[in-house]
């Protein structure tokens, strides 16, 4: 296992703004379960697909195309508490040049830790930002705030954590203005009723949430199921797209988000 004790590999962190390493329209996602690429409906680990053995190839195929970063998540490592899939992001980081954040169970400093040593650019936090800010704060006062990616999955304007199964009162404007406040420079934003749905993404409170905060790099998540969802997104002003399912079932193929990246 990575000694958590280890110094990070020397990832730069994302600028929030300006330069290829902050260039993040397209941000591809794979899900690890028992180390393969896999994808759950609404979070439901019932409803399961495996989509490849190998996600190193689907990183790859990624990288092939242009995009530059990859949205990694340790869906075993999200049911343990712990980080378990820390070889997949290891392999990826070591044999791909995309900028990889990475996230799924981070409860503890020495999970912080293993992430970066293990070759991310960011960790992807969620609920301990909200059930535990003194923790999650003092990772940002070691760390820097540029070096993680805050996930918030929300149900009608509220936090949800738990694999969603628990609504919480946190409004998601009162959410992310604290921790801009902290030092946190990039968010996305999950609506639960959307993501794995292929039904499109949540047009309305994205609009919202950059309206409110014009100065985040705000990225969508959720829900885009073809190419005009990812032209819409671009448009009302998000600085990136997380996209899961509709890559893997056909929807949107890479050429087309190559174009965009490109663009």
């Amino acid at each position: 296992m990575t000694d958590p004790n280890k110094k990070s590999s020397g990832a730069q962190p994302l600028s929030a703004s300006g330069g290829e390493r902050g260039v993040s329209a397209i941000i591809p996602a794979i899900d690890i379960i028992d180390g393969k690429c896999v994808r759950l409906t609404q979070g439901d680990y019932n409803q399961k697909k495996v989509y490849n053995e190998n996600p190193l190839e689907v990183a790859k195929e990624f990288e092939d195309a242009g995009l530059k970063r990859l949205h990694l998540v340790d869906l075993d490592g999200a049911k343990a508490g712990q980080v378990r899939n820390w070889k997949v992001l290891e392999s990826i980081a070591g044999k791909t040049g995309l900028v990889i954040d990475f996230g799924g169970g981070v409860k503890a400093e020495k999970d912080v830790e293993i992430i970066f040593s293990s070759g991310a650019a960011l960790v992807t936090v969620g609920s301990i930002a909200v059930k535990d800010e003194v923790t999650f704060v003092s990772w940002l006062k070691k760390f820097g705030g540029d070096r993680f990616l805050l996930g918030a999955d929300v149900k009608d304007e509220k936090i949800a954590v738990h694999g969603w199964l628990e609504t919480t009162d946190v409004w998601i404007y009162d959410f992310i203005e604290k921790y801009i406040e902290h030092g946190v420079q990039q968010i996305f934003c999950t609506d639960v009723a959307k993501d794995g749905a292929l039904q499109g993404p949540s047009i309305d409170l994205y609009k919202s949430i950059i309206q409110k905060f014009p100065d985040l790099h705000f990225i969508a998540s959720g829900g885009v199921s073809n190419i005009g969802d990812v032209h819409q997104l671009l448009d009302i002003g998000c600085k990136g797209i997380i996209i899961g399912k509709a890559i893997y079932e056909g929807r949107i193929s890479l050429k087309e988000l190559q174009k965009i990246n490109l663009q």
